[in-house]
């Protein structure tokens, strides 16, 4: 497949944390098909791993929310590629809850995963990419719920909220050798959409409430990060690049029932 000069990633070396399934397996692909060396990292290894013709992904198994895990992750790293370009901070996520009956330990653990641990994984890639020449790029993968109320998933919004805010620090600290961006998906259509969204007419329902007139795909996430990361993007640091196909119509269009006089 042709790609533009500067979306070749040949020689380059990507990490995408939770890159063995859903949004991340899409982003590891869009990387090892722009020619890309990919490593994934999850808490156990997958039946098959994301793989484009006969590139395939390397596996190194990693908890993001345990520090002597990811300090041999990156001590792995270092050994076998001696560098790292691009950091995809994507594991993540949390099943719906009521925040009014959720234990203190559930929200912790939820804040944890979604906001520490990728601050901790953004600081060992940094301190591998400040020693190289060209230094690198993190993106941290948002969500639609860190600008939005997200019910259902109070802590995971609040934590989604706080990426964004240490996106803007960590790209002022760490310039410029080291950009950072975030990606922020909204609704993404994956093998897990069942459990949010219900059946096919879930789906299409849901669907028909986006402008776009369809939920987003792995494909598109793994496409805004190829191209973020790539030097077409290289003043771009502190951003937020938001991926939601339009948003959602504002509610009072539906609610209002004018009358014509």
């Amino acid at each position: 497949m042709g790609h533009h000069s500067g979306l070749d990633y040949s020689g380059k070396v990507v990490l995408v944390t939770g890159g063995t399934k859903g949004i991340g397996a899409g982003i590891a692909c869009g990387f090892l098909a722009a020619n890309a060396r990919v490593i994934v990292c999850g808490r156990s290894q997958p039946e098959t791993l994301p793989s484009v013709g006969n590139a395939q992904a390397a596996f190194i198994a990693a908890d993001v929310r345990d520090h002597d895990s990811l300090t041999a992750l990156f001590a792995s790293i270092q050994a076998q590629y001696g560098r790292l370009d691009v950091l995809v901070n994507n594991a993540g996520g949390s099943p719906a809850v009521d925040a009014g009956s959720a234990s203190p330990r559930f929200h912790e653990g939820i804040i944890r995963l979604n906001l520490i641990a990728p601050l901790n994984v953004a600081q060992h890639a940094n301190r591998l990419m400040q020693e190289q020449a060209d230094g690198g790029c993190i993106v941290f993968i948002g969500s639609i719920s860190a600008l939005r109320a997200s019910p259902g998933t109070a802590a995971y919004g609040a934590a989604k909220a706080g990426v964004l805010a240490l996106v803007q620090s960590l790209a002022v600290e760490w310039a410029p050798k080291v950009r950072v961006v975030a990606v922020s998906p909204g609704l993404v259509r994956t093998e897990q959409s069942h459990l949010h969204y219900g059946d096919e007419n879930g789906i299409a329902a849901v669907s028909a409430g986006i402008p776009a007139g369809r939920m987003a795909l792995p494909d598109d996430i793994a496409n805004a990060c190829v191209y973020i990361a790539s030097p077409l993007a290289s003043y771009a640091s502190g951003c937020n690049l938001l991926l939601h196909g339009g948003g959602e119509r504002p509610a009072f269009l539906g609610a209002a029932n004018a009358v014509p006089n």
